[in-house]
């Protein structure tokens, strides 16, 4: 499974070397180029190491290009960490929804089109995992740029007790998007590249609605807090990944509680 180096034409990796539970085998570092161009866009340039954002800096000078700006797909430090740094590398701002992610930059609104050195890229707001998370439409090679949204394997953690709703909202409008631009290939912000977009978000789409019918079950069983839906749906999970478990399960209620499917007074 290679990581480091993979991509598409227009799009290249560079892997940042910080794996761990929530960041796989570490973020990945999106090199964007319209081939014959100059003009480079770099997709989250990732924590603040040092040493990676003068790897990504250096594997564009050595292309004979020049950044000329990067984006960032949320506000995670392991993603936008290093971006003030690369901006000073490079002198390329840096742009984002959130406005503490920018440097020298501008907003990012969904259905803009982002136009560098005649490479094009679709702005798709998808919040969920935060509420600043967008994905990239890279439409001249079938492929979406997709942050955290969508991961090389595994599910992402959802940002907070509202967020299960956004989510959900987000995967199927990112399912009609890869139906209706004919995407072929999805980039994430962690692990290996994507080959089969459609049936990776029906299987998140499928993925999410199971363990909300676990949690529904959960509850239905006397589990009256987080800790006890955690114990029953997730009764594997190793302690170092076991709040990122609860952070979900409080997401889950919550958006079963809205709807009016559980008791509010499980959410606590």
């Amino acid at each position: 499974m290679r990581i480091d180096g993979s991509g598409t034409l227009r799009a290249g990796c560079v892997l940042c070397p910080n794996p761990g539970p929530m960041t796989l085998e570490g973020t990945n570092t999106w090199i964007l180029r319209e081939p014959g161009a100059r003009g480079v866009v770099v997709v989250d340039p990732g924590p603040h190491d040092e040493r990676h954002l003068e790897r990504v800096a250096r594997n564009v000078q050595e292309q004979g290009a020049q950044v000329q700006m990067a984006l960032v797909t949320h506000r995670h430090f392991d993603h936008s960490e290093g971006s003030r740094y690369f901006s000073e590398l490079t002198g390329a701002p840096v742009h984002a929804v959130d406005p503490d992610m920018r440097v020298g930059g501008e907003g990012l609104e969904d259905g803009s089109t982002i136009v560098a050195d005649g490479l094009e890229l679709g702005v798709i707001a998808t919040p969920g995992h935060t509420d600043d998370s967008i994905c990239l439409l890279l439409e001249a090679d079938g492929a979406i740029l997709t942050g955290d949204t969508i991961l090389g394997h595994g599910t992402p953690v959802i940002d907070g007790d509202d967020g299960l709703a956004p989510y959900m909202e987000s995967l199927y409008r990112l399912r009609e998007l890869v139906r209706e631009h004919q995407v072929r290939t999805l980039l994430p912000g962690h692990g290996p590249i994507l080959t089969s977009p459609a049936t990776v978000l029906d299987s998140y789409i499928d993925h999410r609605e199971s363990r909300l019918e676990q949690v529904r079950d959960a509850v239905r069983a006397g589990a009256g807090t987080v800790e006890e839906v955690v114990d029953r749906v997730y009764p594997e999970v190793v302690e170092s990944v076991r709040p990122a478990a609860a952070s979900s399960v409080r997401a889950q209620l919550r958006y079963l509680a809205v709807k009016g499917e559980i008791p509010e007074g499980v959410e606590g």
